[in-house]
């Protein structure tokens, strides 16, 4: 059986095409049949670093022309790589470990080979982003995800600060040299907001941690290990506002425009007429809502 998936995924490979490969963050049996399918066939496979690709495919016994496609030289090779789909070949392109141009380079070549005339296909994979909204107990239908927060100070606070209402989870990613620096800036911030750190995920010291701001930040200045290795951070929603601090007139106003407008602008409407949150107008809107669903 597992043979015969591995074939399938074989057969469906096809020339003049572009293959962004996604590959494990860490564990190396995350990698997919088709990402082994596409690697094992392709003529060219670009890799952000080859040394780190070379394990990998060392790992599975598969033999490929490697060549490097880095930040600082993707445009150029994208040429090179359009030469050779031209060719009739087949190119992969893989970043040192999770999905091409998501914080990696990929996007560039990407873009550039569609618009030369080519397919550009994703064979998905193992995702930070996903591995960790997977385990925080994220129950909101949406999210932002942030990529790397600024490692200076001050910008990353008028980052944070954008976030202090947010009725949305936000994930970013962080570095073991600044996680200590960012904790205090949310700490500063929201030291009550719940947060959730992933750490190393499907690595051997992986670990998660979830509480406010913090609980974390001082759960890292107790174990120093805990501030290592590859990390993923999810800053839960802000919590919501209570409605019966809104004044009579407020709820009036909010029921009114409600009644005739789509429920966000009529939140921001009645929040500039009454000067109340716009969150707390928008969230009495959706239990009014909710109320009347129930009866």
């Amino acid at each position: 059986m597992f043979q015969k998936h591995l074939q399938k995924a074989a057969d469906s490979i096809e020339k003049r095409t572009l293959y962004v490969v996604a590959t494990p963050i860490g564990n190396l049996a995350d990698i997919t049949l088709r990402a082994l399918s596409v690697l094992q066939k392709a003529d060219i496979i670009c890799a952000e670093d080859t040394r780190v690709t070379a394990q990998l495919l060392s790992a599975y016994g598969i033999q490929g022309k490697l060549v490097s496609v880095r930040e600082h030289n993707e445009q150029q090779m994208a040429d090179k790589i359009i030469n050779h789909l031209s060719d009739d070949l087949t190119v992969a392109q893989v970043s040192d470990a999770g999905t091409p141009a998501v914080c990696d380079p990929g996007a560039k070549l990407a873009r550039r080979v569609r618009e030369a005339g080519f397919k550009v296909v994703p064979v998905v994979g193992a995702s930070a982003v996903m591995g960790a909204l997977s385990v925080a107990g994220v129950i909101e239908p949406n999210f932002y995800f942030n990529g790397f927060l600024p490692p200076k100070s001050g910008e990353r606070q008028k980052l944070l600060a954008k976030w202090a209402q947010a009725d949305f989870p936000v994930v970013m990613f962080e570095t073991p040299h600044r996680i200590e620096a960012t904790l205090a800036d949310m700490a500063a911030l929201f030291p009550e907001r719940s947060l959730t750190l992933a750490r190393e995920i499907t690595k051997t010291f992986e670990t998660f941690l979830s509480g406010t701001v913090a609980e974390i930040q001082t759960t890292l200045k107790n174990d120093g290990n805990q501030a290592r290795g590859e990390m993923v951070l999810i800053l839960h929603p802000a919590p919501c506002e209570k409605h019966d601090t809104l004044p009579d007139a407020a709820q009036n106003v909010m029921k009114i425009l409600a009644a005739e407008l789509p429920t966000k602008q009529a939140a921001e409407l009645a929040a500039k007429i009454t000067g109340e949150g716009k969150k707390a107008l928008y969230d009495l809107a959706l239990e009014w809502k909710r109320v009347s669903d129930d009866v």
